[in-house]
């Protein structure tokens, strides 16, 4: 697969237990492009490490850096992934109403399809969460076991402001409202973060905002927080409204291994709606953990930790498969 390297820089200065999260060169990745069904250009990206094809659905507008443990060259997987239409160099649609689920499904079926992977394990965060869970229920051959963080599987907006204890009758429009106020002053909203000075104190400031909380490491979350900053923000918004109407999903027809991540003190997404249409899966484990919304920033270790078990999850049900003669895999 052709594509221009982009070698992220080391991490040097976290403090933390897991070795293969303190420190050390992070795997270069190269970004290449692609064409979805609609004929609109993408901008994909994969890592040069080696191990097991992970696709990862992304949080809506993120980028490499909000995973630095997938990025270490230790971690026995490749990711491969994608920006969405209209950001990070991906191209907007030429008809600015193709940016709903049906096309952000269509367009992680691109990225698996470009790679030639049929079948693997499938990372979501945030939005990614809701593309991943449809993704496995419309073409459950192409997907041997999930790891969800910090999502819901549809109604978006309901989930913000949950852990706040506001009814969803409130916090549902109280959200959406927030949202096209935005979306409607965008271009001074792009005057103001795009000017936002960000680095170790002002990283600093939003980890203890509530928004964020402490956990990651300082440098880690500037050097995510500043390329995010740099979206267009009616833009971005306008992607986000497209998924409001969404109705959450039934994922009862998922028969493989799901690994389900929920941060206790999440705004955006609240944890009882995170967890709670997945944990009567049969093959269902669900961790809710001390973090905010950022859980790849502030738990990777866990991140490393949950992917492992979940790959041996799934290596095992693949065993079961042979016996039971399973036919989900794809030709």
């Amino acid at each position: 697969m052709a594509g221009s390297p982009a070698t992220i820089p080391a991490n040097t200065g976290r403090s933390s237990p897991e070795p293969v999260i303190g420190c050390g060169t992070l795997a270069a990745m190269r970004e290449h492009d692609l064409w979805a069904a609609d004929g609109t250009r993408l901008r994909g990206w994969h890592t040069d490490s080696d191990g097991m094809p992970v696709l990862l659905c992304p949080g809506l507008g993120t980028f490499p850096e909000a995973w630095p443990a997938l990025l270490l060259p230790g971690t026995g997987v490749q990711v491969f992934s994608w920006y969405h239409r209209g950001t990070m160099g991906s191209d907007r649609p030429a008809d600015p109403a193709r940016i709903t689920l049906d096309d952000h499904v269509a367009d992680a079926l691109t990225v698996l399809d470009a790679a030639g992977i049929g079948r693997c394990v499938v990372v979501g965060w945030s939005v990614g969460v809701l593309v991943a869970t449809e993704l496995a229920l419309r073409h459950p051959a192409r997907v041997s076991g999930m790891l969800l963080a910090a999502g819901v599987p549809g109604d978006p907006f309901a989930g913000v402001l949950g852990v706040l204890g506001l009814p969803t009758r409130l916090r549902r429009p109280l959200a959406i409202g927030g949202a096209r106020a935005v979306r409607a002053a965008g271009p001074l909203v792009d005057a103001v973060l795009h000017r936002l000075p960000v680095n170790r104190i002002t990283a600093t400031l939003l980890q203890h905002s509530g928004f964020m909380l402490p956990g990651a490491d300082p440098a880690d979350v500037a050097k995510a927080v500043r390329r995010f900053l740099g979206h267009d923000w009616r833009w971005y918004v306008t992607l986000a409204l497209a998924l409001a109407d969404v109705p959450t999903r039934d994922p009862t027809g998922i028969t493989c291994p799901v690994t389900v991540l929920a941060g206790r003190y999440d705004v955006v997404a609240d944890p009882r709606r995170t967890v709670g249409p997945f944990a009567r899966l049969p093959q269902a484990r669900t961790r809710v953990l001390p973090t905010s919304h950022f859980l790849p920033l502030e738990a990777p270790e866990v991140i490393v930790a949950e992917l492992s078990l979940l790959v041996e999850r799934v290596a095992v049900a693949a065993r079961a498969d042979l016996f039971t003669g399973d036919s989900r895999r794809p030709n």
